[in-house]
């Protein structure tokens, strides 16, 4: 089976359709989205709209959960709360409806989805870097774990000797008896210094996961947060994927 999965979209629908676009010719058997569909972008009703559609195998992200007032603000840097009310005001009932429903976990065969940790998802703690993930590894019972939140794309694998180990390839093969925490970057707003939108595929049968880039329409993206009289930087920092 081969399950594309995606995360961070954040409003941003260039983004989102230049992707879609891209697994339309994996061709996958599943689709799962990791969470933050809205926030910082300028199109959340649409968004949703598409995301709801695609697939029914959603987790929350911790902008949706602020958006549907499950998170407190102030956890949140000026910009993005600055978002995170824009996009308040803007969702439809519908939608804050679709939002505030999703669950923190997602389980399926030997696999784990989730935003943020898998160890306190509601936390929303950030994974970046080996040390982060030593304990999350730890404790999970599943073998693969993705995850979104950080919106870089790195896998942390613990081997049998409980040694930790951080991948940056973009793919590779699943090997018995290690576990592995993937992150699959952000469709929407990508922060390791790579502006193209990112996703994963991950083929059960072959145990092979690799990332995925996609050029998308930046500027278009860019004009519409900026027409939205959202923070200017949310629009600046789309080019440069940071």
């Amino acid at each position: 089976m081969k399950i594309a999965i995606i995360s961070d979209i954040h409003g941003n629908l260039e983004a989102l359709n230049a992707v879609l676009k891209k697994i339309e010719e994996e061709k996958p058997d599943k689709i799962v989205c990791l969470g933050d569909i809205v926030g910082y972008g300028a199109n959340p009703n649409e968004c949703c709209d598409i995301v709801k559609k695609l697939t029914d195998k959603i987790v929350m992200g911790n902008h949706d959960s602020a958006v549907c007032m499950k998170t407190p603000l102030d956890w949140f840097n000026p910009n993005a709360r600055t978002a995170i009310e824009w996009t308040m005001k803007k969702l439809t009932p519908d939608n804050f409806d679709f939002l505030s429903k999703l669950p923190l976990t997602l389980k399926y065969e030997n696999l784990l989805f989730v935003h943020a940790s898998p160890n306190s998802p509601e936390e929303w703690k950030y994974i970046l870097n080996a040390y982060d993930a030593y304990y999350e590894l730890q404790v999970i019972k599943e073998n693969v774990c993705f995850i979104g939140h950080s919106h870089v794309p790195v896998t942390f694998m613990l081997d049998e000797n409980l040694d930790i180990f951080m991948i940056d390839r973009e793919e590779f093969f699943i090997e018995g008896g290690k576990k592995y925490l993937i992150n699959v970057g952000s469709v929407g707003q990508p922060r390791d210094f790579d502006p193209r939108a990112s996703f994963g595929i991950y083929d059960t049968d072959k145990k092979h996961f690799r990332i995925i880039r996609v050029d998308y329409d930046i500027r278009l993206a860019q004009r519409k947060i900026i027409e939205a009289d959202l923070p200017v930087i949310l629009a600046e920092r789309l080019l440069y994927g940071r």
